[in-house]
C-alpha cells in the first residue's frame, strides 16, 4: 500500500546534505514548510497558464521541490530539536494548502465541478491517517495515491494536457487510499486498547 512513498527512505538519504547545510544556517523548519507551499502555488500556476507539454518542466520541477521541503521541514525539525506542536500543526496545514493550491492550477483547464472533487478527495487520505493518529494508531502515508502519487500525476497532465482524466484518476485513487487507510486503522485500533486523547483545545 506504501506506493512511491517506499522510496522516502532513499529520497531522505539524497537531501542529507541538505539537510545539514540547513540545520548549519539555522534555517527555520517553518520556512521551509513555508517555502513547500510557495513552490506548489508555482506548479499550479505553471499548469494553469503554460500550455502542455512546456508546462512539464517547471511543474515537475516546483513539484519536485515541493516534496523536498515537505522532507526537509520535519526531518530539520528533528535533527535541531525544534519539534513543536505548533509546528506539526503548521506543517498539516501547510500540506492540505499545497495540495489544493497545486490543484487549483486545473480550474483553466477543467470543469470546476470535477476540481473541487479532486481537491475534496486528495485531503481525504490524510484527514483519516489524522483521524487514526488522533485515536492512538500509528501515523499512515503513502498509496496507491498518496501525496507523491498526486505529484506525479500533475506532471502527467502537464506534459499531456488531459487534465479531465488525470483529475478522474486523481479523485478515485486518492478515495481508494482514504478506504483502504481507513480500513487498516479500523482493523488496528479494533485490536487494542488505548486511552482516546482529550478532545479539549491544545
Amino acid at each position: 500500500m506504501n506506493g512511491l512513498y517506499a522510496l522516502k527512505p532513499w529520497y531522505a538519504d539524497k537531501l542529507s546534505g541538505a539537510r545539514a547545510a540547513l540545520v548549519r544556517r539555522e534555517v527555520s523548519p517553518d520556512a521551509l514548510t513555508a517555502a513547500g507551499v510557495v513552490c506548489a502555488a508555482g506548479a499550479g500556476a505553471a499548469l494553469a497558464w503554460l500550455p502542455a507539454p512546456v508546462a512539464a518542466l517547471p511543474v515537475a520541477a516546483l513539484l519536485a521541490a515541493r516534496l523536498a521541503f515537505a522532507n526537509l521541514d520535519g526531518a530539520l525539525a528533528r535533527d535541531t530539536g525544534r519539534t513543536t506542536r505548533r509546528g506539526a500543526l503548521l506543517n498539516e496545514l501547510g500540506d492540505r494548502a499545497a495540495d489544493l493550491l497545486v490543484l487549483a492550477g486545473f480550474l483553466t483547464l477543467a470543469p470546476l465541478w470535477l476540481v473541487a472533487t479532486a481537491g475534496l478527495a486528495a485531503t481525504l487520505p490524510s484527514w483519516v491517517s489524522l483521524a487514526g493518529a488522533a485515536a492512538g494508531a500509528d501515523r499512515l502515508n503513502g498509496g496507491p495515491v498518496g501525496k507523491t502519487e498526486r505529484c506525479a500525476l500533475v506532471v502527467v497532465a502537464a506534459v499531456s494536457s488531459w487534465a479531465v482524466p488525470v483529475l478522474m484518476v486523481l479523485a478515485a485513487g486518492s478515495a481508494v487510499t482514504a478506504l483502504l487507510r481507513l480500513a487498516r486503522l479500523w482493523a488496528e485500533l479494533g485490536r487494542t486498547v488505548t486511552s482516546v486523547p482529550s478532545r479539549t483545545a491544545r
